[in-house]
Formats: structure tokens, C-alpha cells, sequence
């Protein structure tokens, strides 16, 4: 079995936002679990809050698909007749053509750090579409594997993490893909703001825990984007507060307006 998972980038039709949730939710989810390997759907909306502002936001939604697939290269085609029928109902704006859909090997399952409530959900992810150096990419593994996903998910409501690698097969309309990485990380925290200027203050060594992340890789290539969402779907919503196996009184109570 092989662990992959697919992201769909996409903008709703104005007006069509409840329509598409209700698809999501019954034709589609019963749809979903007759196809081999499926494991989990989430969509994601969004957030104002991105730890890169000056980035373009071109989706306003995110679905992510899981599965552990027998045979990728018979099974992971099956999502796209799925998705082209919500596409061809009119529920999604392509109108400047910024839909994307990625398909992605992972190297491993979710690396969960101290923070996590492993019988809770998550409240949201960031992803970034990635590419390391040529020439360094057994040091870019290394670093991400053995030192930036430990000290990443010790930030107050970052839980867990998993990458992978553009897969050679995907799904139609295959556009053009910006990174041949994906890194992921999944959040369980009511503030969002918190918890994104903690990490940028973990980076720059100044944050009020004391803890602060190694030098950014050099194998790791500055061509990159990055891109906060909150969770939308599910019955069960994120409700712990930020989740964070430290103490959160060092921190001083305006910290999510003035940050370090």
C-alpha cells in the first residue's frame, strides 16, 4: 500500500458556497468511500492570517484527500471523474483558470509532535509547494526530517506534519505546479494569529518560550509559497483551545497583536 494524498485548490462559484458544502458532504462523501484506498476528505477555506502576507492568495478553498492506495497507478485516477462532475455542474469559478489539483506520494504518514490531541480534529493546515536545491537533496530531507519538523511542531498549536513528492501521475486539468514538494502541516489552536507570530519569533530566535528554530537549510530553494487554511468540514469542530505541551503563561497577554 502507498500513502497518497491530493489537494484541490479552487474558488466556488459566488453564491454556490452551501451547494458545494452539501455536495461535499453527501453525494460526494458517499461517492468517496467506494473508491479502494480512501481514508479521509477535509475542506479547508482561507485564513487571513498567513505567516507570509505579501504571498498571493489565489484559492479560496482547499479539499484534501487521503488515501493508501493497492495500486496508485490504477487507483489514484479515479478522483477526477468526481471532481469533474462538481466542476461541469458550475459550483466551481475557473474563470481565470486558477483551479489546481496535486497529487502527491507521500514519504510518510503524519509525523505528530508533543502538542497534538491525537482523539481530537484539527482546526486547520498550512501548505507549502516546495523544491529544494539542485544537487542537495538528501541534505534537504535530512534537515526537514530530523530538525524543522520536530521544532515546527513544538510551536503552540502546530501538532503534526508530513511531506511528499509530486506524483507522476495526475489529474486532469494538469496545470502548472509550482513546487515538486509538499510540506504540511496540520494546527489544533483557537488563535491562529498566536500561534503564527510564535513561529515567526521561534525563527528569529526571539520567542518570549525561550525556544528558538535552527538556521533555515541552505538546500531548501526560496522558491516557494506558502498558505494558511481553517478547517470547514466535519461534525466535529476543534475546540482545546491551543494545544501546546508547554507553558503558555510566558507569554505576554498582548502577544498575539504585538508578537517578539
Amino acid at each position: 500500500m502507498s500513502i497518497y494524498t491530493t489537494t484541490h485548490l479552487y474558488n466556488v462559484t459566488a453564491g454556490r458556497e452551501a451547494d458545494y458544502q452539501a455536495w461535499f458532504d453527501g453525494e460526494h462523501a458517499r461517492d468517496l468511500s467506494r473508491l479502494r484506498g480512501f481514508r479521509s476528505a477535509d475542506r479547508y477555506e482561507v485564513t487571513p492570517e498567513q505567516v507570509m502576507p505579501d504571498i498571493a492568495q489565489p484559492w479560496r478553498f482547499m479539499s484534501v484527500y487521503e488515501f493508501d492506495y493497492p495500486a496508485p497507478e490504477i487507483d489514484l485516477p479515479a478522483l477526477g471523474p468526481l471532481l469533474a462532475e462538481v466542476r461541469d455542474s458550475g459550483l466551481i469559478d475557473d474563470a481565470n483558470e486558477s483551479e489546481r489539483i496535486f497529487s502527491y506520494a507521500m514519504y510518510r504518514d503524519w509525523y505528530s509532535g508533543p502538542n497534538r490531541n491525537v482523539d481530537k480534529p484539527f482546526s486547520g493546515m498550512f501548505i507549502i509547494p516546495a523544491n529544494f536545491v539542485a544537487g542537495m537533496e538528501a541534505e534537504y530531507h535530512d534537515w526537514y526530517d530530523n530538525v524543522h519538523i520536530p521544532e515546527v511542531c513544538r510551536v503552540p498549536g502546530f501538532v503534526a506534519m508530513k511531506r511528499g513528492r509530486l506524483s507522476p501521475i495526475q489529474i486532469e486539468p494538469k496545470r502548472f505546479c509550482p513546487g515538486s514538494e509538499i510540506v504540511m502541516c496540520a494546527h489544533q489552536t483557537d488563535d491562529l494569529l498566536f500561534s503564527v507570530k510564535d513561529f515567526s519569533a521561534r525563527a528569529r530566535g526571539v520567542s518570549p518560550s525561550g525556544e528558538a528554530m535552527e538556521p533555515r537549510s541552505k538546500a531548501g530553494s526560496f522558491a516557494r509559497t506558502v498558505h494558511f487554511f481553517k478547517r470547514i468540514s466535519g461534525a466535529q469542530q476543534w475546540d482545546g483551545g491551543i494545544a501546546y505541551a508547554g507553558d503558555l503563561s510566558v507569554y505576554p497577554a498582548d502577544f498575539r497583536i504585538t508578537g517578539a
